[in-house]
């Protein structure tokens, strides 16, 4: 059993390798807000996701922007000799998780108290580029 789980985990290791992907962990955003911007994404072409992303009027916006940049930056190390536009990059994956969560008390009548959880995400972007070598 031990060796079957550490060959598993090495190939998904080799897989991740070839993955260009961008992670930003304790976003002090709710999931919930942050998913309504994930999904207006997903799965679309790079440039266009960036262009979706700079006119959102959400916050969470900015930092799924700086995100989806910083995978683009990740892909390119990977791939120095292909450029970005012959590539036809795309969002294969866009991922909000719940993050911690900061527990507060807050006043309320009669001597009670009332907990406030002040949510934080973590969230996932993997690159993917269409093959063109099939399509010829």
């Amino acid at each position: 059993m031990g060796v079957r789980k550490k060959e598993r985990a090495e190939q998904i290791k080799e897989a991740k390798k070839s993955l260009a992907f961008a992670k930003l962990n304790n976003c002090p955003t709710s999931p919930r807000k942050m998913r309504l911007v994930a999904d207006l994404v997903r799965g679309q072409k790079v440039e266009k996701a960036l262009q979706i992303l700079k006119f959102s009027n959400k916050e969470a916006s900015r930092r799924v922007e700086k995100l989806v940049l910083s995978a683009i930056s990740n892909w390119q190390e990977k791939n120095e000799d292909a450029s970005i536009e012959d590539a036809d990059l795309f969002i294969k994956e866009i991922r909000v998780d719940g993050g911690s969560m900061l527990k507060r008390l807050r006043p309320a009548p009669q001597g009670r108290a009332h907990r406030i959880r002040k949510r934080s995400n973590h969230v996932t972007v993997v690159l993917g580029a269409k093959d063109n070598t099939q399509s010829k």
